[in-house]
């Protein structure tokens, strides 16, 4: 019988870190009553007595790096804006969660929308802006019916309007529900999506702080970045700074999901390992071991088990050849097919382009067609190389991030896993039965197995 990886055991008081989601578990915690007796807006009040260029120097110092994926440091965002351009600045708020595996935007949004609030207010006061929208997935009606009560509440309070709490800001949020598209998730295709225009990534350069939603700077940051920023004015940089390592400082959610026994969010210091979240979710499932895992969604390299103790952490993870990305933790044990795996988020890819660029466009189709036919037991070993060669084709070559998404679970599973493709090859078919795994097992269409 296999078992789990050994786990050791930790206190997991003295491993999570719950801010964003301290209070997720109390009755009506998305209201803004709940949220004023956890020190909700005592951040903003001590932003407001800053002047903005101190504000976002703060922020910076307090090493806040982007919890969207790319990790870019928010101050230093923030920064870019100019000043005294005579436009008008917005912020943008990136609320398209879509990428395979990540759920803690939705959740945050869902359980504390008010952080999102009083952070898009810092954030505007610092980047000396007027307007603010938060880009939401259209799908996720319940959340988007909290968000608007949420800024209406704020309105009601006095938080958001004209010169609010005194300071001369005058500050309106637009929440816009987007109609469902992955691709709206990059920055510029979200802007093209809030202009009423198809979402289709921008040509850089001009960024968007320079010319970004109605061709004026722009700010575009992640919910969880923004959400950040209150807890950081109130308690204090050098707070912010004692949790995580050096160059990853902080808090944040990490989503766990897949074969383990505890599913769900937990909220850490960057740097705490797989092995550790293991160790408080219980494990992988009774009876079976890690095989393989995203540190962070499907468009960062996979890991296996020899990774259990790496710091979940944007160094840690960029040095054992992956990305933290949006820190979805995608755990999988020994009874997935890494074909099947690949397959399925290959066809999410290919389903989701844009269709703008001819790489991306091309190969993600190409790539599911040699897939399912490697899946199948149609394969010939000459696929490898032709997918291999495709991958290389989309990796940094399409117009935008998605191609470098779709080729890295290829080109990851390959460094780990080729003798698996080669077994379907030979084989003439998947080793694995799909009624053992409870992940994508699809049972509409067994011809994929056959």
């Amino acid at each position: 019988m296999t078992v789990a990886p050994e786990i050791h055991e930790t206190s997991p008081q003295k491993l999570l870190a719950p801010v964003l989601s301290a209070f997720w578990d109390e009755p009506r915690s998305w209201t803004l009553e709940t949220y004023l007796r956890h020190d909700g807006y005592k951040g903003l009040r001590k932003a407001l007595a800053m002047s903005p260029d101190d504000v976002i120097a703060y922020v910076k110092d307090s090493g806040l790096r982007g919890r969207g994926g790319a990790g870019f440091p928010t101050g230093m965002k923030w920064q870019f804006i100019p000043q005294g351009d005579g436009k008008p600045h917005y912020l943008v708020v990136n609320a398209d969660e879509s990428e395979p595996g990540t759920c803690k935007d939705i959740p945050l949004l869902f359980a504390n929308p008010h952080s999102l609030v009083e952070g898009m207010i810092i954030a505007c006061w610092a980047i000396r802006s007027e307007r603010a929208f938060i880009y939401l997935r259209g799908e996720t009606v319940p959340v988007l019916r909290r968000l608007h009560e949420a800024v209406r509440e704020a309105y009601a309070a006095g938080y958001l309007g004209r010169d609010i709490l005194g300071s001369g800001l005058d500050l309106d949020i637009t929440v816009h529900a987007g109609a469902g598209a992955y691709i709206c998730g990059e920055e510029t295709a979200l802007l093209d999506s809030l202009e009423g225009r198809r979402g289709q990534p921008r040509l850089r350069p001009p960024f968007p702080a320079v010319e970004g939603l109605y061709a004026c700077p722009t700010v575009v940051n992640n919910v969880e970045s923004i959400a950040s920023v209150p807890a950081i004015l109130n308690r204090g940089k050098d707070w912010f700074r004692s949790m995580g390592s050096e160059k990853s400082p902080g808090f944040t959610l990490y989503s766990l999901s897949g074969h383990v026994a505890g599913p769900g969010q937990y909220e850490a210091p960057l740097g705490i390992t797989l092995r550790q979240l293991l160790a408080m979710s219980g494990g992988m499932r009774p009876g079976h071991r890690l095989k393989f895992w995203t540190p962070g969604g499907s468009s960062t390299p996979i890991l296996t088990d020899e990774h259990l103790d790496v710091p979940l952490d944007y160094e840690g993870v960029g040095a054992a050849g992956s990305m933290l990305g949006t820190k979805a933790l995608q755990c999988f044990d020994e009874t997935t097919c890494v074909v099947r795996a690949v397959t399925r988020w290959s066809e999410f890819y290919a389903h989701e382009s844009c269709g703008k660029c001819t790489p991306c466009r091309e190969g993600t189709y190409w790539l599911v067609q040699l897939l399912r036919d490697i899946e199948a037991g149609r394969g010939r070993m000459s696929d490898l190389d032709k997918i291999d060669d495709i991958a290389d084709t989309l990796n940094g070559k399409s117009f935008c991030a998605l191609g470098d998404g779709a080729a890295a679970p290829v080109f990851s599973s390959f460094q780990h896993f080729r003798a698996e493709y080669e077994e379907h090859i030979r084989g003439r078919g998947c080793p694995f039965d799909p009624a053992k795994s409870t992940v994508w097992a699809d049972q509409s269409h067994p011809e994929v197995h056959a």
